[in-house]
């Protein structure tokens, strides 16, 4: 007799059997994962990069006389324009273009005929009212002698004595007269008020000049030694100045200046500030200044352009670094501080100018301190780093970075990494 429950019993044993096996597939799958996922972690530990290797310098604190840069012109102390102060006919140039004249040397010659001819006149004018002055004097002393006797009127003796005066000042109209002419003639030799080096001539002989204010250059003369030269220094820069003593050009001599042409490596020319000006430019914030150079060699002329570098009246201690150990964060200065754990610490700085090649630093750091000198683009903040000492004064140009540069060439501040991981989730 057929089982009634066999058709059960084998569906029953095809669902174990199944199910069974589909356990041990999972199983499998579950163990491959989990092989898998060992082993690549094992390798993504093994990946991982040394810490970069970088220099570290201490900040180290001096005291310094702290320099500040401009830019500046070349000014002569004296420059005159050379105009005619009589009219006539250019004759004669006695000098040639660029020479250097003293004070008194003949420039130009103006054609001396006419004036020589009116100062002929004058003295022949004068002649004749000293003719009448002498007569008018005789007749007043005679009539004085004969008013004594009462053999004259007294009216008479008025009438002398009025035609005397009259005769006196007509004397003294020719003798201005003459002073006039003498002095026109003068003018038509034009020579140098001052010493210096003088120009090109503008009007050449046999042209015709007239005078006054409208009367044409002829050339100009500037003086060659001492020189000014002019620049503007900043509201701060004045105030710190100002602060050591040299308010109001009391003490501006003692202020350090120097200068180097365009042609000329550092600031070889030492001078003095002579003074400052008395007033500050709201549009630019700035004051000028003048200061005053020798130039016997001739080398600076008016219109250089010139590099000034002034320092502080008094030296201070500042904190100084390398200005390789500087980075730039959009509108921002920063270092890398390595602390004792040998990681990189973003930090902001405020810095100030350069002096014996190395950058002051106004706020932001402290005596002693690590910073990163070379590598600072190799590194991010936080990451732990190699680092090798060397002395911050030491120059250590010629350095190869070691290892392979990360992604990012320039530090990131903690806030832009934020964001970067914000917008990566």
């Amino acid at each position: 007799m057929p089982n009634k429950n066999a058709p059960s019993r084998l569906i029953s044993s095809q669902f174990s059997r199944r199910t069974i096996a589909i356990a041990v597939s999972l199983l499998l799958v579950a163990g491959a994962a989990t092989i898998s996922f060992s082993g690549h972690a094992e390798k993504s530990a093994a990946a991982a990069p040394p810490p970069v290797t970088v220099t570290v310098a201490n900040v180290i604190e001096r005291s310094v006389t702290e320099w500040d840069d401009f830019s500046g012109r070349v000014e002569a102390i004296e420059r005159v324009e050379i105009r005619p102060r009589v009219s006539g006919t250019i004759e004669a140039v006695h000098f040639k273009d660029g020479q250097l004249v003293k004070k008194g040397d003949l420039l130009f010659t103006i054609d001396q005929r006419p004036y020589k001819a009116e100062l002929a006149r004058a003295e022949a004018a004068r002649a004749g009212a000293q003719a009448r002055a002498a007569l008018a004097r005789t007749e007043l002393d005679r009539t004085r002698r004969l008013i004594e006797d009462r053999a004259v009127a007294k009216r008479e003796l008025d009438e002398r004595e009025n035609a005397h005066q009259e005769a006196e000042a007509n004397l003294k109209a020719t003798e201005a007269a003459v002073q006039t002419a003498r002095l026109n003639l003068q003018y038509t030799e034009i020579t140098a008020p001052v010493a210096g080096r003088v120009s090109r001539a503008e009007i050449t002989v046999g042209n015709l000049v007239g005078n006054g204010g409208t009367a044409p250059v002829l050339t100009t003369v500037v003086s060659v030694s001492p020189v000014y030269v002019n620049f503007e220094v900043d509201e701060p820069t004045y105030i710190r100045y100002a602060s050591a003593g040299t308010a109001g050009n009391s003490g501006v001599q003692r202020i350090p200046v120097a200068i180097g042409l365009t042609s000329e490596a550092g600031y070889p020319r030492i001078g003095h500030v002579q003074s400052f000006d008395n007033r500050l430019d709201t549009g630019s914030g700035t004051i000028r200044v003048r200061a005053v150079f020798d130039n016997a060699d001739g080398t600076l002329m008016p219109g250089m352009y010139a590099r000034v570098r002034t320092g502080d009246a008094n030296t201070k201690n500042a904190l100084l670094i390398d200005d390789r150990a500087v980075g730039t964060d959009q509108d921002k200065k920063y270092v890398m501080v390595v602390g004792d754990d040998n990681k990189a610490v973003y930090r902001q700085v405020v810095l100030g100018p350069m002096t014996e090649g190395l950058r002051v630093v106004r706020d932001g750091l402290k005596k002693d301190e690590r910073i990163v000198v070379n590598g600072l683009q190799r590194i991010r903040p936080n990451d732990t780093v190699n680092p090798e000492t060397v002395a911050m004064d030491a120059r250590v140009a010629g350095l190869q970075d070691i290892g392979p540069a990360k992604p990012a060439q320039v530090a990131v501040p903690v806030q832009a990494k934020a964001e970067q991981a914000t917008s990566a989730q």
